[in-house]
């Protein structure tokens, strides 16, 4: 512990230093985002099919998806905890290995047909999903405020890499299953136990210094300088914090719900109007690049034209894939893709604007708490999102639906309009942007 003071203690008065770390650091996150995105979605690709399979039925297929949404949201608030107290490495750490043997769990419950250790693992394995979202925020602890949603941004990219690759490998490893002796359906559980854990192994091997800590610790020097702490105190006071985390949460929160509910039922109403499963891929694989693939060029716009705008565009990018996806013909599929296009894009939008706000009106001392507690809420919303989707639909329509969201990301819009009646956090936002 103490070795680790002393090293930190050398990065406080150096900026070059520092900046030299925010780079190491992010470098670090982004290949950890490799394996934890691959580690995501292979498991999340099959986890539906292999309870159907255990089940021999329907009904209970949707428990898994419930049982990992609902561990990743209990997990995320235990990973901002751990980061608050021990850093991002003991955090991220132990939830990507939490993760990981979750999805060990799953692969022994296949192989003995064992339902309830299915589900147990399936809430454990949630955590993995949650770590892999949080992660993002270690990439922005020693970055400099006009850095903060590009370093974002990246950590997205990198993870859609993972995405990508894992749905790919599912045939792959549902051969290597089969050549052990095990399910087909399990195989994706043993690359993501694999993916999980070595994410978790490479921060715990290479994220030293601790760059929460060593945020903490340069917070900490410059509050001792009694001008320094007046200035910081003059911009951001405690109400203007809380303004500042309760907007990037609501964010955050508002495009997550109709962003789920309007994708979550998208192949439900392909289905039903003739489309097959490939044309079902093709929509929801262009949905999920949209969402990933322009993090590069949202994070230069968050931190060039403001958190406000962007989250203001969010709003309008949502209504108009919602007004598409309603009254967009249901056997067109370039207007479909349009659509769910743009739905990715809001959603883009959203997140890295709110999360770069949530950056901004966070100190180091609670900033990885709050962090958590927000993903908590996202987490819960996009639950909330597409448990309500096919209420909705069963009892109206798809158009009604994507209405409904579209209109329902509006709401951005005054939110916003609050954020601006605050002058400070106005003048802040302009500060950052220079």
């Amino acid at each position: 512990m103490a070795e680790g003071s002393e090293l930190i203690k050398e990065y406080i008065h150096s900026p070059e230093r520092q900046q030299q770390l925010y780079r190491r650091s992010l470098t670090i996150v982004i290949i950890a985002q490799l394996f934890g995105g691959a580690g995501l979605a292979a498991g999340v690709t099959v986890g539906a099919l292999l309870a159907q399979d255990m089940l021999g039925t329907d009904s209970l297929a949707g428990v898994p998806s419930a049982l990992l949404t609902l561990g990743a949201a209990s997990s995320a608030l235990l990973v901002g905890r751990l980061s608050q107290r021990f850093g991002r490495r003991v955090g991220l750490t132990a939830g990507f290995l939490a993760g990981g043997i979750g999805a060990i769990g799953v692969v022994f419950a296949a192989i003995a047909n064992n339902l309830p250790l299915l589900f147990a693992s399936m809430l454990i394995y949630g955590a993995g999903t949650s770590t892999n979202l949080q992660a993002r925020y270690a990439g922005t602890d020693l970055a400099q405020p006009k850095q903060r949603a590009r370093a974002v941004s990246l950590a997205m990219v990198f993870t859609t890499f993972g995405a990508v690759a894992g749905p790919n490998l599912v045939g792959v490893m549902g051969r290597f299953a089969t050549s052990v002796g095990a399910p087909a359906l399990s195989g994706p559980f043993m690359l993501g136990a694999v993916a999980f854990i070595l994410a978790g192994l490479v921060l715990w091997a290479l994220l030293r210094p601790d760059p929460y800590l060593v945020a903490k610790a340069i917070a900490e020097a410059q509050e001792a300088n009694s001008s320094k702490a007046m200035v910081d105190a003059n911009l951001m006071a405690p109400a203007v914090r809380n303004r500042g985390i309760i907007i990037g949460t609501t964010v955050m929160v508002l495009t997550q719900v109709v962003m789920v509910a309007i994708m979550t039922m998208t192949p439900i109403h392909m289905k039903h109007h003739g489309h097959g499963l490939s044309a079902v891929g093709m929509v929801i694989g262009i949905h999920v690049a949209a969402m990933f693939l322009p993090s590069l060029i949202t994070g230069v716009l968050v931190d060039k034209v403001g958190r406000t705008f962007m989250s203001c565009a969010a709003g309008f990018t949502l209504l108009l894939a919602g007004l598409l996806a309603a009254w967009a013909p249901a056997d067109s599929m370039v207007w479909l893709i349009v659509a769910l296009a743009l739905l990715g894009l809001g959603w883009n939008f959203g997140l890295i604007s709110g999360t770069a706000q949530i950056i901004d009106a966070t100190s180091p001392a609670t900033r990885a708490k709050t962090q958590g507690t927000v993903d908590v809420l996202v987490s819960l919303a996009g639950a909330s999102g597409g448990a309500l989707s096919g209420m909705v639909v069963a009892n109206s329509s798809f158009a009604v639906l994507s209405l409904a969201g579209g209109f329902l990301s509006l709401l951005l819009i005054p939110v916003m309009i609050w954020l601006r009646r605050d002058r400070s956090i106005d003048q802040n936002e302009k500060r950052l942007a220079q």
